[in-house]
């Protein structure tokens, strides 16, 4: 019972922080934070996923202006 505590202990502290990092994950997937943080990054090593990335970006603008005055800009 001795060696099992120690083990209990860590498998718990293991879990907490687990399960801290996947709320932080999904709590940034829904606010669009990791965007931003990996850009640079995906700039450097992924040139196609930044490309990817700021078409996606530049179609939403692009429906919020649509919607906002009905009409397409041009």
């Amino acid at each position: 019972m001795g060696q099992l505590v120690p083990w209990l202990i860590f498998i718990a502290t293991l879990a907490t922080i687990l399960g801290a990092l996947a709320r932080l994950a999904a709590r940034t997937r829904r606010r669009g934070v990791g965007l931003e943080v990996m850009g640079p990054v995906d700039l450097v090593y992924r040139p196609h996923t930044y490309e990817i990335n700021q078409e996606i970006r530049r179609q939403e603008q692009a429906a919020v202006e649509i919607s906002d005055s009905g009409q397409p800009k041009r």
